[in-house]
């Protein structure tokens, strides 16, 4: 179940995993905060995954709660959808949203917890209003679309801007970040003020996936800002 006593979250990415054992998958990462799942929909992305059938499958075979990642044109109409196949945290991307706040209400009247994606070119300044809308917000440290990229190291001043707008407004807001995030990345992301990391075949590609969870987390607690508190 979600860790709520770490300061540091990791949520494997099923996107590395094998999609023909997505339930030993998830059982073979024990310990993780949360399952991200990503769902694409060769539109908004380049690239096509799974979708509400998938996530409901999943939901039934693990107790892990689920993080969807909704790389999707539309999510306004698709969104809640995926609160109700059993997702607890759902993200939708700004670029794609018309109604951002509207959406974000929704999933949080649903009884999930709403987050708002920024892909690597768009500010976070002009969506600064909306954060007290939110409960996570999601800096992408590669152009999403695909697994296995290299992480943007160009990202960090945007993640610390981030956080420092978080910090302003004393919102309790959960920080995430999404591309590249391994053992040699993982520090920097967390001295910037993310406190949720999504690692994809930094886990999955690991002999022992949960040892791997486990050692991503204590790097990004060694290395988080001394101010910073559980959330």
């Amino acid at each position: 179940m979600l860790n709520t006593g770490a300061m540091a979250q990791i949520n494997p990415s099923m996107l590395s995993a094998d999609f023909a054992r997505l339930a030993d998958e998830a059982k073979a990462v024990q310990g993780a905060d949360w399952l991200h799942v990503d769902v694409m929909d060769n539109h908004f992305v380049p690239n096509l995954t799974l979708g509400v059938p998938v996530v409901e499958a999943l939901g039934r075979a693990t107790d892990t709660p689920l993080d969807c990642h909704l790389m999707i044109e539309d999510p306004d109409r698709w969104a809640p959808a995926y609160v109700d196949a059993g997702a607890g945290s759902v993200t939708f991307h700004v670029e794609a949203a018309a109604a951002p706040v509207r959406l974000a209400r929704e999933i949080r009247a649903k009884g999930a917890r709403a987050s708002m994606a920024l892909r690597p070119a768009t500010p976070i300044e002009p969506y600064e209003d909306l954060l007290p809308e939110l409960d996570m917000l999601l800096v992408m440290t590669v152009e999403p679309g695909f697994g296995g990229q290299a992480f943007l190291d160009i990202m960090l001043p945007k993640i610390r801007r981030t956080r420092q707008l978080i910090e302003r407004h004393g919102l309790a807001l959960w920080l995430q970040v999404d591309g590249g995030v391994s053992a040699e990345t993982i520090e920097r992301c967390a001295e910037a003020g993310a406190d949720v990391f999504v690692a994809g075949s930094a886990v999955y590609g690991a002999e022992d996936p949960a040892a791997a969870v486990r050692a991503l987390r204590e790097l990004a607690e060694r290395a988080a800002p001394p101010h910073a508190t559980s959330r």
